[in-house]
């Protein structure tokens, strides 16, 4: 099912005539060579991933009626919903579609009348920094980490002439599938590959826009991620980076001992002036902080929608101001970078 998805998306005429024919024939098989793997060797839960999209698919043609598309909302901004014309664009069969797709960490979203109450209000970050990057009108936009691509639809409605996101997590990446499989036809110019960074075709340089947010601190080479960001960029194109740091006085870097918020993979959180010596000695120009803010209860925490532990777990219970190890609080900064 998923395979059968990403071979429609590499046949898409604004993919091919957006990125490099190279880029875009090799990424898309790349993913199918993985997800054909995990196939092949009885991954479970590739299958119930393509099991609960195969149910949405048979769920009926609403969906794929041309009535349906993702817009903004006016009365809530910031929260892309799925509305529609004439006949439901959401059968009510896939509402237990969308609560088997569980967790969903990135949001929220409105689907129909089905508020997606996720972990995170990825609506809070993008107000952070929407008006203080250069306008997505006509770019090429490629989302590091994307997750369920909430913030691929964001730069779609921002008017971005095609997202790429890339998303190792099955989850994350079937649920922007029942995302974009729900809008109406034609497709609209936004996909997710299920990789990491590192399985790109290297050296593209054919983004306008590269965004990284909440990866940096998981990469054990940081500098290895900040140049691949910048292979995928074009010339003079422009990064967007999003990462934990420490406050100046705790010093230049902290290399958790073992967990960093109860997260097993976190390697490095510099210090702010740290970060920015690293974005300037990856090659970076014109460099500029778009905000520092520290992460709320009530920008992360556990919902219905998804029922895991979270920051308030994450926290010493006498003591917000630290992390359960003893660590600062996680503290997060966004800036901007241009590709020289």
């Amino acid at each position: 099912m998923l395979t059968e998805v990403l071979r429609e998306l590499g046949s898409e005429p604004w993919l091919s005539k957006g990125l490099p024919q190279a880029f875009g024939d090799g990424a898309i098989a790349r993913s199918c060579q993985l997800l054909d793997g995990m196939r092949q060797s009885g991954h479970a839960l590739l299958a119930q991933m393509e099991q609960l999209l195969g149910a949405r698919q048979a769920a009926g043609p609403q969906g794929n009626s041309g009535a349906a598309s993702f817009e903004g909302d006016s009365t809530a901004p910031g929260l892309p919903h799925l509305k529609a014309s004439g006949a439901l664009a959401f059968p009510p069969a896939a509402r237990d579609i969308l609560t088997g797709l569980k967790p969903w960490r990135k949001g929220p979203f409105m689907f129909g009348d089905v508020y997606v109450d996720t972990e995170w209000r990825s609506d809070w970050k993008w107000d952070r920094i929407a008006g203080q990057i250069a306008p997505l009108a006509g770019r090429r936009v490629l989302d590091v980490g994307c997750g369920s691509g909430y913030h691929l639809w964001r730069m779609l409605l921002e008017g971005a002439d095609l997202g790429v996101g890339v998303e190792p997590f099955l989850v994350s990446t079937a649920q922007f599938y029942l995302c974009r499989g729900l809008v109406g036809s034609p497709p609209p110019r936004v996909g997710v590959l299920p990789l990491t960074l590192e399985e790109l075709p290297p050296n593209s340089q054919c983004f306008d826009t590269v965004f990284s947010m909440g990866v940096l601190y998981h990469q054990r080479s940081p500098f290895d991620h900040l140049f691949q960001l910048k292979a995928a960029l074009a010339p003079q194109g422009e990064l967007v980076l999003e990462t934990l740091i420490i406050p100046q006085e705790y010093g230049q870097i902290l290399v958790p001992r073992d967990r960093y918020a109860k997260m097993r993979n976190v390697w490095f959180i510099p210090s702010l002036d740290e970060l920015l010596h690293w974005v300037r000695r990856a090659g970076f120009v014109r460099e500029a902080v778009l905000d520092i803010t520290p992460t709320t209860l009530q920008e992360q925490r556990s919902t219905p929608w998804m029922t895991f532990e979270s920051l308030e777990d994450f926290l010493d219970p006498q003591d917000p101001s630290r992390t359960v190890e003893g660590y600062p609080a996680p503290l997060r900064a966004s800036l901007r970078a241009e590709r020289n």
